[in-house]
């Protein structure tokens, strides 16, 4: 019989080894993730376990039940979107945009079924570094909490609509 205690620090301790491989620079920017703060949140020290202190995220891809393989981001597998705003190679998401939709800034690995080849960065009008796939900037929304939630699916808001992101590029519309 396996000990419960060394199987619930399992996946911590691989965590902590996959950390610590691979780059070996620093990052000064942080990962943006949904915050219960205010219109501040964007730019505060915003730390998720979905990075390493080398700055890596994780993209990859999850099931959801209505909108079928979609990509996602970090070990919560957090819905990614995209912002029919933005143009190819640049944000336009800005502002008050910033603290409901988060960037996903850091630098990019591709997980499960998600395409490395199609994983890139731009970077934003701040310096952060944006995680791109197939060209389309990625973004979190807010009110997502777990793999579960894409609250933010074929909302129009900042002008725009958005939209979550299958493995293929294209966004996934089932309004």
């Amino acid at each position: 019989m396996r000990n419960p205690r060394v199987l619930a620090v399992m996946p911590v301790a691989i965590a902590l080894v996959i950390a610590g491989c691979g780059a070996s620079h620093t990052s000064g920017s942080t990962s943006a993730a949904p915050s219960s703060g205010g219109a501040g949140a964007y730019g505060q020290s915003t730390s998720t376990s979905a990075s390493s202190a080398a700055g890596t995220t994780l993209i990859s891809t999850k099931q959801h039940g209505k909108l079928g393989t979609i990509l996602a981001y970090g070990p919560k597998k957090l819905t990614v979107y995209i912002f029919e705003a933005d143009k190819p190679g640049s944000s336009s998401c800005s502002g008050a945009c910033v603290s409901a939709w988060p960037p996903v800034t850091g630098k990019p690995q591709a997980v499960g079924a998600a395409i490395s080849a199609d994983l890139g960065t731009i970077t934003r009008p701040d310096g952060t570094t944006q995680v791109t796939y197939k060209g389309h900037p990625l973004y979190l929304f807010v009110k997502d909490k777990d793999d579960g939630d894409a609250y933010g699916e074929a909302v129009k808001a900042f002008g725009a609509e958005w939209y979550v992101l299958a493995p293929s590029g294209k966004k996934v519309d089932v309004s």
